[in-house]
């Protein structure tokens, strides 16, 4: 899976996107930002908040309960406000 991280998450990570392989429990958006939290303070710091995360899995906006799988491309970026 590829990951790509924008804006505050992208300095709060560190790195604007990586390459993971997801354990077989990781089947949809909440538990993989569940999983992600888990895996450095970095991410910690930066997922805290749920209200502060959205993502796009293949370029399509995504809630927790939507899939997802190895090759996706997920995106996770703070909320965007209109202007």
């Amino acid at each position: 899976m590829k990951l790509l991280y924008f804006a505050l998450l992208r300095e709060r990570v560190g790195v604007p996107e990586e390459s993971l392989s997801l354990p077989p429990d990781v089947k949809d958006v909440g538990t993989l930002l569940a999983w992600l939290r888990e895996q450095s303070p970095n991410h910690a710091a930066a997922l805290c908040d749920p209200n502060m995360v959205r993502v796009a899995v293949n370029q399509d906006y995504a809630a927790l309960t939507d899939p997802v799988r190895a090759g996706d491309e997920v995106a996770l970026f703070p909320p965007v406000t209109g202007g």
